[in-house]
């Protein structure tokens, strides 16, 4: 007997046979375990489709489908469709996502020919991360969740509500395997977290960019103190719209400098804006930042000749973190996968064409000799509601701006 084909939309299968649900909410469909989203979702997405996009052997999923229908060998509606397949999602930062995303899907392809399952959901930074966070939001059991997961944000891993409760239960953990990290880092900060529970792969460092002829007579800042300085008021452009970095510029300010600097910080700004912007900023008429603070990458669209000016914070570039982590039940499948986040090609990609330092002990950074970091530290992830430290530092902010 035919239960339903290619065609068949997954509200249909799982409307007429209630049991295939937790056959589909097992192997990843995590959006149909919420009624609405089955209904729409559902009624939008044929099996064959689905199953192609998650890379999912069709006659194998069939005859789970079927077992769940059937109830063979007495698993009544606790049928389970078992699969060694390895998940990954993640974000991946925007000006390198294309080259990454090229390396893992020829990695990936090569794992397949071997006879690998594999399924990938790698978005672009900007597309945030609101997708995941509601998903683990949702978890019950780390059985609910993929197996490896990439992106810069503060609050989704430490936060309880999201990762963090996985991260205390042991689910997951950090899955490199470097047996030290870059020197670029260790004279400054110390970023292997000590208790191994996150990997970081690089990071994301803030700098500034000073518009010399919008500065005037004002000295051109070589510090994050010196940002404070109420000679700058209204004159300074931040990045608020990239909330991993933003967060992390406030709560290390806060850590460093206390909640007085992101007082300051608030009078001192002028606007939002993207990087992309800040870089051509000097060809506005008003409202022209004189510093603007922005990834490191963006500051290479700068032109020759420009007044444009930039600026590696003598005091340390705040950075924010790409972190990893992983199944801790891991297979030999996601170490290979973690391992190829892990490894010198993805490092060459974020940290020559990005220019975001990587911490693989054998890339060279090519960082100015100086070059320092600002780093929040695992003493204060650890010992604070990262949440509410964010609430309050947004709160004084936003007091404190000049209309």
């Amino acid at each position: 007997m035919e239960y339903f084909n290619q065609s068949s939309s997954l509200f249909e299968i799982t409307e007429k046979y209630p049991q295939t649900l937790k056959v589909f909410i097992s192997n990843g469909f995590n959006q149909l375990a919420d009624e609405l989203k089955r209904q729409t979702f559902g009624k939008a997405l044929q099996l064959g489709i689905a199953l192609n996009m998650r890379q999912l052997d069709y006659d194998s999923f069939y005859n789970a489908l079927v077992d769940a229908i059937e109830s063979r060998g007495g698993a009544a509606d606790n049928q389970i469709y078992h699969t060694n397949e390895v998940k990954i999602k993640g974000l991946l930062p925007c000006p390198v996502r294309i080259p990454l995303q090229e390396g893992l899907d020829g990695f990936l392809e090569e794992l397949r020919l071997q006879g690998a399952a594999i399924s990938t959901d790698m978005k672009s930074a900007s597309m945030g991360l609101d997708w995941i966070k509601e998903e683990v939001f949702a978890a019950k059991r780390a059985a609910d969740l993929d197996d490896i997961y990439v992106s810069a944000g503060f609050d989704m891993f430490f936060e309880e509500a999201y990762f963090g409760r996985f991260i205390k239960n042991g689910d997951f953990r950090n899955p490199l395997k470097w047996n030290d990290i870059n020197e670029s880092f260790n004279l400054d900060v110390q970023l292997n977290d000590p208790q191994n529970r996150f990997g970081i792969i690089a990071v994301v460092p803030a700098v500034f960019l000073v518009n010399t002829a919008i500065l005037g007579d004002r000295p051109v800042p070589q510090s994050w103190h010196d940002l404070l300085n109420p000679v700058y008021e209204r004159s300074i452009s931040l990045p608020v719209s990239d909330f991993d970095l933003f967060n992390a510029i406030l709560l290390t300010l806060k850590q460093k400098y206390g909640m007085e600097a992101i007082a300051a910080l608030g009078r001192n700004m002028l606007q939002s804006m993207h990087p992309a912007q800040m870089v051509k900023s000097e060809r506005q008429k008003e409202n022209r930042p004189a510093v603007t603070i922005m990834p490191n990458f963006f500051t290479k669209m700068v032109k020759e000749g420009s007044a444009m000016k930039a600026v590696w914070p003598s005091d340390g570039a705040i950075i924010s973190p790409i972190f990893m982590i992983g199944k801790s039940n891991s297979s030999a499948e996601q170490d290979k996968v973690a391992d190829f986040f892990g490894g010198l090609s993805v490092a060459e990609i974020l940290s020559h064409q990005g220019l975001f330092p990587s911490l693989h002990p054998q890339i060279d950074n090519k960082l100015p000799a100086d070059a320092k970091f600002m780093w929040l530290g695992w003493d204060f992830i650890n010992n604070n509601n990262l949440n509410q430290a964010f609430d309050e530092c947004h709160k004084v902010f936003n007091n404190n701006q000049l209309v």
